[in-house]
């Protein structure tokens, strides 16, 4: 199978462009697996501490140093709904890891914040820094030289980024990533966005808002719309780290629990000491990158990858910038329709054929890299099977080459769009993201004033003022991970949708980030060079004329050039940013974090 020429042509500038980078990683990579995990070597008080809390059959196994030992590196917590799954996980994969002649242990466990909880909160502003904060509590619990492979439980928005940033640190040792799966649908999508927009007009009360959330988020699960977290489990899946047709199992079924002792017995399976050793630094190359970016576009994902699958990709020694992301989008049809981006939820989708017909689908017709390796075994057609139970356990299919539902589901020679609907936006306010997928044809190019705004609450209270009932392009600035850790700005969704729904023409400009489950507005996200370093939009004025292009990829302030290069940035005042809810502790993150285009990264 070979790739469209776009993406062949696309992928081989990212292979030279990383060839330093990605010739050192691998380098190091190979040192660490001739060294590997020797626990035979370690001091007698050494391993004493490592199998200490073991059974005595798990000690014996750890003290001979033949039984490979899987080290779980858990985000389990029972506030996410997402993340309450993983607290049986454990002892199953346990049991699982013995029954396959090896051990698991749980090496770390790494915080998981929710970002539905803190939308529009104080703790938002730490929710991008915790994804390299998982990272460093990643290679804390391997810097222990104790194992021979890793499992990854993880679901939501920065905790999977953060993990495989973590794990391809130790790029020598397998990694298997173990999904918890969605809660079974709720309220329809679509009907919870109407009840927010009702309520940011005031026509709804708190009462019934609360109602309608929560019969949307209603029990263990990842919540059911398209956002970062449902992206994140399509990716692993495309990047070939989970099994094939995981991500959508229910959590709390047969099939569920099944996976999960499958992806244990092949974890350890897949490690030095066996035949077909697949160390994660070597599977996540970049071909493997160029085909998480387009399962993000073919299916409408969320704009937040355009910062993780660069700090990804870095992590591996890639140099993946904005603008293959842009290319690659122009080369990738649009083949899911999602909620923001359709009606349907990811239960839905999955019934319709899922992952497995999607991947089926475009490798048949040279959309992605087929000549990859995979948890599963050499090659991504090895992702387009489906997992069943039977009376003996799982067994594999080949999925439908049909979809189920055509309204879910598209093929590459009919799809729902020529192209992916992510794109760059560049000019004279700098370089920025939008998301069109789910924003109708006639909004794809908004030219209007502005009204700048420092903070997002800024915008509700002129909302609720009545004083936005016109045509007007919203700055929302300071708002970069220099200022305040680049929060999402979900929370301006209900009212710049009110605003659409009147008949103005309505967008955002922001350097901050919108969810993964923004949608009918046009938004042009991360904007970089941010306001907090003097960027262009720190110029702005009210009044000024901008235009949002999302057809050409242009963003550019109309206005005369020299009065334009005259004018100064605006400051503000960022104390707000600098103490409450933790936010004290990231201080030094503040200070040293990269620009969004090159991945928000710390590290």
């Amino acid at each position: 199978m070979t790739v469209i020429s776009g993406i062949k042509t696309i992928t081989e500038r990212l292979v030279e462009r990383s060839k330093p980078g990605r010739e050192a990683y691998l380098a190091r990579l190979q040192s660490a697996v001739e060294e590997g995990p020797r626990r035979s070597s370690l001091t007698c008080g050494n391993l004493a501490h490592g199998f200490a809390a073991c059974g005595m059959s798990d000690k014996a196994a750890l003290a001979e140093d033949v039984a490979p030992n899987l080290a779980i590196i858990t985000a389990y917590n029972d506030m996410l709904s997402a993340h309450e799954p993983f607290g049986q996980f454990p002892d199953i994969m346990k049991q699982a890891a013995q029954d396959a002649g090896g051990v698991a242990q749980i090496a770390a466990g790494v915080p998981a914040m929710c970002d539905g909880v803190t939308q529009g909160q104080k703790g938002m502003e730490l929710s991008l820094f915790s994804r390299d904060v998982i990272a460093m509590a990643t290679a804390v619990g391997l810097s222990h030289n104790m194992f021979d492979a890793v499992a990854c439980l993880g679901v939501c928005d920065k905790i999977v980024p953060g993990l495989l940033i973590g794990a391809l640190t130790f790029g020598h040792l397998p990694a298997v990533f173990i999904p918890a799966g969605p809660m079974p649908s709720g309220l329809p999508n679509d009907e919870k966005a109407r009840i927010r927009q009702l309520y940011a007009e005031g026509k709804v009360g708190r009462d019934e808002l609360l109602e309608a959330e929560s019969a949307s988020y209603h029990s263990p699960g990842t919540c059911t719309f398209y956002g970062t977290a449902n992206s994140n489990q399509m990716l692993m899946e495309f990047m070939g780290l989970h099994l094939p047709g995981s991500s959508f199992i229910n959590p709390g079924t047969p099939l569920r629990e099944a996976l999960t002792r499958e992806a244990t017995k092949r974890a350890l399976a897949i490690t030095a000491s066996g035949n077909e050793f697949t160390p994660v630094g070597e599977m996540i190359d970049e071909k493997a990158i160029i085909n998480g970016v387009i399962g993000l576009h073919a299916t409408g994902g969320s704009t937040n990858h355009t910062l993780h699958l660069v700090a990804i990709a870095k992590a591996a020694g890639i140099q993946l910038t904005l603008e293959d992301i842009s290319d690659l989008a122009a080369c990738t049809p649009l083949l899911a329709r999602v909620y923001p981006n359709g009606l349907a939820d990811v239960n839905h989708f999955h019934a319709a054929g899922g992952l497995p017909y999607l991947i089926g689908e475009l490798l048949a017709e040279g959309h992605l890299h087929e000549d990859v390796k995979t948890i599963w075994g050499d090659g991504l057609l090895n992702m387009t099977q489906e997992p069943k139970l039977d009376s003996e356990g799982i067994v594999w299919e080949t999925a439908p080459r049909k979809a189920a539902n055509n309204k879910i589901l598209a093929t590459v020679k009919e799809p729902f769009s020529s192209d992916g609907g992510l794109k760059m936006l560049e000019g004279n306010l700098g370089k920025a993201v939008i998301k069109i997928s789910a924003v109708k044809d006639e909004h794809h190019i908004i030219e209007a004033p502005v009204r700048i705004f420092d903070t997002q609450d800024g915008i509700r209270v002129a909302f609720e003022a009545g004083e936005l009932n016109h045509d007007m392009i919203a700055v929302c600035r300071f708002q970069g991970p220099r200022s305040n850790g680049m929060p999402e700005l979900h929370k301006l969704t209900p009212p710049l949708g009110v605003l659409q729904d009147r008949g103005f023409k309505v967008a955002l400009i922001t350097d901050g980030r919108m969810s993964g489950a923004s949608g009918k507005v046009p938004a042009a996200i991360h904007l970089t060079p941010e306001a907090a370093d003097e960027g262009p939009i720190a110029k702005l004025r009210d009044g000024d004329v901008v235009c949002i292009d999302a057809r050409t990829g242009k963003l550019d302030v109309k206005i005369d050039a020299s009065e334009w290069d005259s004018r100064t940035a605006a400051k503000s005042d960022l104390t707000h940013g600098t103490h409450g809810m933790g936010t004290e502790l990231f201080a030094a993150f503040r200070s040293i974090v990269s620009g969004a285009d090159t991945g928000a990264s710390v590290l």
